[in-house]
């Protein structure tokens, strides 16, 4: 397998430390969404990472789907996410809530960077967006006395809460208060302590698309 992308993504990140805690070997294809997009629309014609190319050449993107596709692959006992029942729903549902912070810190570091004139309006409402939804994820980890979100085992909910809260430090740092946080960075200081975690790890830096 390959998985393209780099790991200052979240979503290409997760990806990553799923493939490893599952033990499935994988190249990695470091190429940016922008200075490399040329290399990632001649494999995925969405140019979009992460994508994961099968060892049959099957070509999988969008991180969520790739992750419901690897569970299948190694089954209920492995998967890092229960297959049913009120667990998976609310395990699904904090992970929806992670992920939108995420893509909405993406849409920040977009307009931000690569317009001449961000739009203050939509700054504001990505802005409430991030904020709304770290709240209610700091009440949902805060909530619970467990090592992880569900038990003693690390899962998916947990990965995507880590590496979601990293990018929007790294990649919005100064515009998101995250001191006001404490569950969520307390929880994400034990997922980068985990071995795992450092061995897929890239400082956020910004790369300009080409021609501009």
């Amino acid at each position: 397998m390959m998985l393209i992308g780099q790991f200052d993504s979240p979503f290409v990140r997760r990806v990553a430390i799923a493939l490893d805690l599952y033990g499935m070997a994988f190249e990695h294809a470091p190429w940016s969404g922008f200075g490399d997009v040329d290399k990632i629309a001649a494999v995925n014609p969405l140019r979009r990472v992460p994508t994961l190319v099968m060892d049959d050449g099957v070509v999988l993107t969008d991180s969520g789907a790739i992750l419901e596709i690897l569970d299948d692959m190694v089954g209920p006992e492995r998967a890092l996410i229960v297959r049913t029942g009120p667990e998976r729903r609310e395990a699904l549902r904090l992970m929806a809530f992670a992920s939108g912070v995420a893509d909405k810190g993406v849409a920040l570091v977009y307009e931000k960077a690569f317009r001449d004139a961000p739009l203050d309006f939509w700054v504001a409402r990505c802005s409430d967006q991030v904020n709304g939804s770290l709240a209610l994820l700091e009440a949902a980890r805060a909530g619970r006395t467990t090592p992880w979100l569900f038990g003693e085992r690390l899962g998916h909910a947990d990965i995507v809460l880590a590496t979601m809260l990293r990018f929007i430090r790294e990649a919005l740092e100064g515009s998101v208060p995250l001191d006001g946080y404490p569950a969520l960075n307390a929880h994400a200081v034990a997922c980068e302590a985990l071995p795992v975690f450092k061995a897929r790890s890239q400082t956020f830096i910004l790369t300009p698309p080409k021609g501009r």
